[in-house]
Formats: structure tokens, sequence, C-alpha cells
């Protein structure tokens, strides 16, 4: 199956989502295809729920050859494939799509992999046997579940505001390993080996309201989130006395390297990027 390609032009690329504006993505698929002699245009394409499915559809068949998908968008795109990747059938959220000559668009799901890579070469911890609480139930929590799971966790718990969700994903996954789910009011207070914020929250400068007691002197906590200074879950992760509070600039790059290699077939390696994106954390 080979990709649909472009003559004489650089191949289109791009993120859609909403919003788009704060994104790295375009820097860093810049710098992947200038380490890799790669010629490609990664672009930022705004597109409100309502218009997904119509929108997404005209970008592929204006010549661009695949996207990646971010809030809010994940589940919907998996909804709109042809084909899903198994790690994205397990999840039933995708954050890529490759567009095929045959037509074809096929759903990846590289955000388990990008934090896992992130946790344990970037940042080195060891997840196995670990207490993890994730926040949020969304189509990002979809994508790394299974990939946390597959780590042998002592326990993952699931937080949402609606606690029904959480108790629903939960109940999907849990052929995985123990994982449970609850609203954030009902967390029984002790602390925590890593707490993941993957809620959007953070977005309109907001942060959950949890109890104390879950963060200590050993807890790390790991917002998907990024930009520049802290996030608000980084702030209260600091306030409470995590051992390591950071931000998802490694999760950012280790999954877009995955779906550089979906589309081009070459993984770029990410140290360079990584380093060049800390000047900006």
């Amino acid at each position: 199956m080979n990709i649909a390609a472009g003559e004489g032009k650089p191949d289109q690329y791009g993120l859609v989502g909403h919003p788009v504006s704060h994104s790295w993505s375009p820097f860093i698929h810049g710098l992947f295809a200038k380490s890799t002699a790669q010629s490609l245009v990664y672009r930022l394409f705004e597109i409100k729920p309502e218009d997904f499915r119509r929108d997404v559809l005209k970008l592929f068949t204006s010549g661009v050859r695949g996207v990646n998908v971010t809030v809010p968008h994940k589940q919907a795109a998996a909804d709109l494939v042809n084909e899903l990747t198994p790690r994205a059938a397990r999840a039933q959220a995708v954050n890529t799509i490759a567009f095929f000559e045959d037509t074809t668009l096929l759903g990846d799901n590289t955000d388990g992999l990008g934090l896992t890579v992130d946790l344990e070469r970037n940042l080195k911890l060891t997840l196995a046997d670990q207490r993890v609480l994730i926040l949020g139930a969304g189509g990002a929590v979809r994508g790394v579940l299974g990939p946390l799971l597959e780590r042998e966790l002592r326990e993952l718990v699931i937080a949402n505001r609606t606690p029904l969700k959480a108790k629903k994903l939960a109940a999907e996954f849990a052929d995985l390993g123990a994982v449970s789910g609850s609203g954030y009011a009902e967390l029984a207070v002790q602390p925590f080996d890593l707490i993941i914020n993957a809620t959007s929250a953070g977005l309109r400068g907001e942060m959950p309201v949890l109890p104390d007691g879950l963060v200590g002197d050993q807890t790390v906590c790991y917002d998907m989130a990024y930009g520049r200074g802290q996030t608000p879950f980084t702030a209260w992760a600091t306030a409470q006395g995590a051992a390591l509070a950071c931000k998802g600039w490694g999760m950012l790059v280790e999954q877009a390297a995955e779906s550089f290699l979906l589309w081009r077939g070459i993984r770029p390696h990410t140290q360079t990027v990584l380093e060049a994106l800390a000047e900006h954390a």
C-alpha cells in the first residue's frame, strides 16, 4: 500500500483540532523533515466539532496526505477512517490519519507509545507495580490506557468530573489489568506514585478540584498539556509537594515521531527536538 504522492511540491500534513493555535507540532515536524531530508509542509487546521467530518474529508481530497488529530476530535476520527491499527481499535480513538492512494484512510493512535517512551526513556521512570492516577476520561485517556496497563501497574485509577464516564471506561479496559473509575471527590486520600493530567482544563487556565493527600514526596505529576511556564496542573503539583512536576513536551515529540514514521516510513531522532523545545519549556 503506497501513500499517494504529489509531484514537484512538498507533501502536505497538518494538525486538526479546536483549538490548535497553541500547538508546537509545525515546529516539531519541520525539524523532523529537515533532519530526515523529507519534503513536506505541516500546517494547523482549526476545525469545529460539527464540521469535523466534512472539513477533514475536504483536506484529503485537496491533497493533504496525513493529519494529526487533537482535542476534541480523537473519537470522531476513529469513526471517520476506513481502517484502524490494532492500538487505535483498542483505544477507539485516533490521533493520526494517513491517506493512501487507494483512498483508504488509516487511523492510528501514537499517544500511548509517546507517553510511555517519555516516562520510561526520557524521565527514567519505572512503571511496573506503581499506583497511577489519570485525570480525565476522553480521547486522550483512551489512547494511553492500553500501553500503561501493559506495564503491569499495581493499580490504575481513572478520575473524571463525571464519575459514570470514568467507570464505563475502566470497565472497557478491565481485561488488561487492575483499573477502576471514580469521580474527583470520591478519590481515596492516599499518595499515588504517578498522577497524569489528561483533561483539557489547562487549555482554559483551569484545574480540576481534587482532594488533598493524593501527592506524596515521591509522587511524579505529569501534565499531558504543555506551554511556556507552569500549567495549572504543574502549579498545583508543586504546591502539593510532588517530587517532580513536568509537562507533556516529551510525549508530544515522541508521539509525533511515531506519526512521522507512519507517514514517511522513517522514525526521526527526537533528542535534538527535545533539546530545542526545552528552551521554551
